[in-house]
């Protein structure tokens, strides 16, 4: 067997490459004691269609990420390309991402949020522990949309397919 001779795999190299994947962007909420919490994500995907199933994954150390745990479901909103106001406000490190969003409570009572694509509700099914992420697993129980218009897209570092203008951080839930 052959050994090739490459780079160490770095965090800076991960991010790199992987930015070369364009991915849409989703806002997930949830609601427990302390009120209305919820961060950007751009990790979110549909598992299964039978069951139905979909999953996030968020930093393991993000505060908004064990509350929407807890909380035991959450909703993804899948974010349109004039979205990005909303992007930035959830990937921010503050406490009053809610402010002026003219939620409103879901059917399944976490926020939702007006005007994106998409709403998937879920609850929490099961959670992976993968390195400096937790993958969160979960059944979904209501959707809401699709609505038309097109989705807001990441792409090496920034927003849209034309490439990093502004560098965005949009590491999930990394507060």
């Amino acid at each position: 067997m052959t050994t090739l001779a490459h780079d160490p795999v770095t965090p800076t190299s991960m991010r790199q490459a992987m930015s070369a994947f364009a991915s849409g962007i989703t806002v997930i909420t949830s609601l427990d004691d302390d009120g209305p919490t919820g961060f950007t994500c751009q990790s979110f995907a549909s598992v299964s269609l039978e069951p139905p199933l979909v999953l996030f994954c968020v930093q393991a150390h993000s505060e908004s990420g064990a509350r929407v745990r807890r909380s035991g479901r959450f909703t993804a909103h899948v974010l349109g390309h004039r979205q990005e106001e909303m992007c930035r406000r959830f990937a921010a490190r503050t406490q009053h991402r809610f402010e002026g969003s003219g939620w409103r409570p879901s059917v399944i009572g976490t926020p939702a949020l007006p005007g994106v694509l998409a709403r998937v509700h879920a609850e929490v099914e099961r959670e992976v522990d993968a390195g400096d992420h937790t993958v969160v697993l979960g059944r979904v129980v209501a959707l809401d949309g699709p609505q038309g218009g097109r989705p807001l897209l990441f792409y090496r570092g920034g927003f849209g397919l034309s490439g990093a203008v502004d560098p965005v951080d949009l590491r999930c839930g990394w507060e």
